[in-house]
């Protein structure tokens, strides 16, 4: 289960909206402490939201982000079950060997 958020998602699509919306564009610090948000938080917001609408190509867009995640953790599911997998088959092919001596 991920951390809860720190701020509202209402509060980062107004913040994001406010920036976009003003022409010139305010200072992302001065904008933030009039939110009462952290500036690195607001500045990765307005990167995201940049990459969403396809100005920014050095991060990828949210959904790209979700799918990954997504791959990601379904990767690593396929990789314990295929270790049970080999462990199991390791163990009834020892029990099944007709050449292994009991003693």
């Amino acid at each position: 289960m991920p951390a809860p958020r720190k701020y509202p998602d209402e509060l980062r699509q107004r913040a994001v909206r406010l920036y976009r919306e003003s022409d010139p564009k305010p200072v992302i610090k001065r904008l933030a402490e009039q939110l009462g948000v952290h500036p690195e938080a607001l500045r990765n917001w307005i990167r995201q939201d940049e990459a969403d609408h396809g100005e920014r190509f050095d991060r990828p867009c949210t959904g790209e982000a979700d799918e990954l995640r997504r791959l990601r953790k379904e990767n690593a599911e396929l990789r314990r079950a295929n270790e049970i997998l080999k462990a199991a088959s390791a163990f009834f092919a020892s029990e099944l060997d007709p050449t292994r001596r009991r003693s």
